[in-house]
């Protein structure tokens, strides 16, 4: 019999050590929420919010650290301009391994709402039953990228490096250089992975801030329509580029609203598209 997953940790994927932290009851014993973390994200940095999605969704929630950031072990730099098609198809499906998860959504947000993406796209995971997707990206856009470049500037001019810091550890330069020398990269304009979206077949729901710097709602049009199956999209007013923090109690709302429907397939799902005020 597997060994339940204790609430904090290690596991093995993709031969590295990452480091987790788990809320509510361990997989198995109820669904679980894996959360992939954006591209200077870490375990710590999802703060009370999986603390938070466990009391209302009633799941277990796991968040892990990818390699580089956080406690995780580092990655070796520069990251390959297919990182994330790497992490989707390679190191995610040991990871739900690792953690022994048998029923799962995955909430993605920024870079790992792309990782989610391109695990669903790539696999026919049956294990996989949803994606929550926030301020994902499926293509480059010149004002992300400009973003992305008053992100660098930050790092070496201010104290950005320091507060980076206090999530990262020894891994700070390892988690800030290889996503912002990968995104940077003259040839990671190219960068596209609309190509796996036809090949989803589970539910998606897209958490879209309508303030967000890095990408616009033209990522969250390419979903609905290319996407294999049913898409439901919330534009968040007056929020950027992280919905769980910047509208944490409609995040939290929408996501466990969404994960009951998944769990609990209704007859005829559609896409549809809201506006909110939360």
């Amino acid at each position: 019999m597997a060994r339940a997953l204790a609430e904090a940790g290690t596991i093995r994927a993709g031969g590295r050590a990452l480091e987790y932290r788990r809320a509510g009851p361990p997989p198995g014993d109820a669904p679980t929420l894996l959360l992939l973390h954006e591209g200077l994200g870490c375990v710590a940095m999802w703060r009370d919010f999986p603390e938070r999605l466990a009391e209302a969704t009633g799941c277990a929630v796991v968040a892990y650290s990818r390699a580089g950031y956080g406690r995780s072990d580092p990655c070796d730099l520069p990251r390959p301009l297919t990182y994330m098609h790497e992490e989707g198809e390679d190191v995610l499906p040991k990871v739900l391994d690792a953690i022994g998860a048998d029923e799962v959504v995955l909430v993605g947000h920024s870079d790992g709402a792309s990782i989610a993406i391109v695990h669903a796209g790539a696999h026919a995971d049956a294990r996989v039953k949803g994606l929550v997707l926030m301020a994902p990206h499926v293509f480059t856009e010149e004002m992300g990228l400009a973003s992305i470049a008053a992100a660098r500037a930050a790092f070496e001019t201010t104290d950005l490096r320091e507060k980076l810091a206090k999530y990262h550890g020894a891994n700070v330069d390892c988690a800030f250089r290889g996503w912002n020398g990968a995104w940077l990269d003259p040839g990671f304009r190219d960068w596209n992975i609309e190509g796996y979206l036809g090949n989803i077949r589970v539910p998606v729901l897209v958490l879209q801030g309508e303030d967000d710097q890095y990408g616009t709602c033209a990522q969250v049009d390419a979903i609905a329509r290319q996407s294999g199956s049913p898409v439901e999209t919330v534009m968040l007013p007056a929020c950027g580029h992280a919905p769980f923090k910047e509208r944490p109690e409609r995040t939290l709302a929408e996501t466990a609203r969404f994960v009951a429907r998944v769990l609990q397939p209704r007859a005829a799902p559609m896409n549809t598209a809201r506006r909110g005020q939360g």
